[in-house]
């Protein structure tokens, strides 16, 4: 079925003339320095409300030139179009990418449910990837994505900004200098408030009608069809298995990542997860992530740490409070992570107690420090020789892939054994199902 609410030009520019822009200074007026024309690199953004506006005024605060627009909602094209006057606008990112041959990379921050679709088509055509974080919405979008980057070479890079940061290095190299002996566990969490990423909810049953502007067939693009609902758009997305992955799809691309590299973390041997869903009727748990879960995943020993696990935590659930801890020092609020030794624990970079740090000191400096996020995608598309910190093929793929386990294992209420090889669960079908959802027809990855 084919929704009518369909985007033409003159949505765009009616759409424009009502929604006000945030004004960006270009470099040259503020008197920085200027990167020459054949420098630049043409981007593209696909999905601009939200993070993909940042995302795209990043690149064109760096100096690149923004070409092409890309959104299903003619509103969030609107204030965009004024900000780029000279860039192509569409609503479906496939006809951009068939048609608009200048574009050299693209920058993906549309809800989790497209990204793996958009990213792999950008790829093949040989275009540069930035995608925001979670890097796919299932377990073998995340997979592919890492085998397409390995394959096409062009440079790459997932949202999870903290990964360019000076704590990225610090974990590292704090546990590579034996600050808290061997890892055994690692414990994140993220309070994330429900009003932002509603969930635990059932799927509403009235229809209102689809903004004009807005093409709400393109915007569920590979996912089942729903009727339109504002339960869903502009970002209410994240909390429903159909379009987003979660608080822990959310937010465990950042707060895992320094571990992942510092550990060179693999396949879980087995993951599991208890949530409120699974005191409440299948109509809202089969729809939504839960109000709150934790989940465990175990780690056999491999070359850069023993027997491991990490547990997560969302929605209120936190791990017990450290006894070595000082008192004044909060614990668990918001984001975080802790990291547990057989010599000692640290919040993210941090020992504790404070005396056991200043005893410590510094680590020996092992790792170079990042030019910036964003710097290191773009220096990459440009041909330089060092990879991005959260490039697909060697960190980003992976280590969604594993985050997004903990999903099924949330959906299912299973302790399921993962078989990495094989993409499969030894003991679960149901969970099984879970790793590839089918698309819906038209879309493909």
């Amino acid at each position: 079925m084919r929704n009518p609410c369909r985007i033409d030009r003159r949505s765009f520019l009616s759409a424009a003339a009502v929604t006000s822009a945030v004004a960006i200074v270009p470099r040259h007026v503020l008197g920085g320095e200027q990167t020459p024309p054949s420098q630049k690199l043409n981007i593209a953004g696909i999905g601009i409300g939200g993070m993909g506006n940042g995302d795209i005024n990043s690149c064109a605060q760096a100096g690149e030139n923004i070409v092409a627009l890309c959104d299903p909602d003619a509103r969030h094209l609107a204030g965009a179009a004024k900000r780029f006057p000279n860039a192509k606008l569409y609503a479906d990112f496939r006809r951009m990418l068939e048609t608009q041959k200048d574009i050299d990379a693209v920058v993906i921050a549309t809800p989790d449910h497209v990204h793996a679709v958009a990213a792999a088509m950008a790829m093949k055509l040989g275009k540069h990837v930035h995608c925001q974080k979670p890097l796919a919405h299932s377990v073998y979008e995340a997979r592919m994505l890492g085998r397409i980057a390995r394959e096409t070479k062009v440079a790459t890079q997932m949202g999870n900004f903290g990964q360019a940061g000076p704590e990225a290095r610090l974990v590292a190299e704090m546990i590579w200098a034996g600050a808290i002996g061997n890892i055994r566990e690692i414990h994140a969490w993220s309070n994330r408030n429900p009003d932002i990423s509603p969930r635990g909810i059932p799927r509403p049953k009235d229809t209102p009608p689809c903004p004009k502007e807005l093409d709400w067939d393109l915007w569920c693009g590979p996912s089942p069809f729903r009727p339109y609902h504002p339960c869903y758009h502009p970002f209410a997305w994240r909390g429903w298995w159909d379009f987003g992955t979660g608080v822990l799809g959310d937010i465990g691309c950042h707060e895992l990542s320094a571990i992942f590299k510092a550990l060179k973390i693999g396949h879980p041997e087995s993951v599991e997860a208890c949530s409120t869903n699974w005191q409440r009727p299948k109509e809202i748990s089969s729809e939504t992530a839960p109000l709150a879960s934790i989940v465990h995943y175990k780690f056999a020993p491999s070359d850069t740490h023993g027997p491991l696990s990490i547990f997560w935590y969302d929605g209120g659930m936190r791990p017990p409070r450290p006894e070595e801890l000082e008192p004044h020092v909060r614990f668990a609020e918001g984001d975080g992570i802790m990291y547990v030794g057989d010599k000692g624990k640290m919040l993210r970079h941090r020992l504790f107690p404070e005396s056991k740090m200043k005893e410590f000191g510094k680590p020996p400096e092992k790792l170079p420090r990042s030019p910036g996020h964003w710097k290191e995608w773009l220096d990459a598309c440009k041909g330089g020789k060092t990879p991005p910190g959260s490039n697909f093929a060697d960190h980003a793929a992976h280590l969604t892939e594993v985050v997004l386990l903990g999903n099924i294992a949330i959906r299912t209420n299973r302790k399921l054994y993962w078989k990495p090889e094989e993409m499969k669960f030894v003991n679960c079908p149901e969970a099984d199902a879970l790793v590839n959802p089918p698309y819906r027809e038209g879309w493909s990855l």
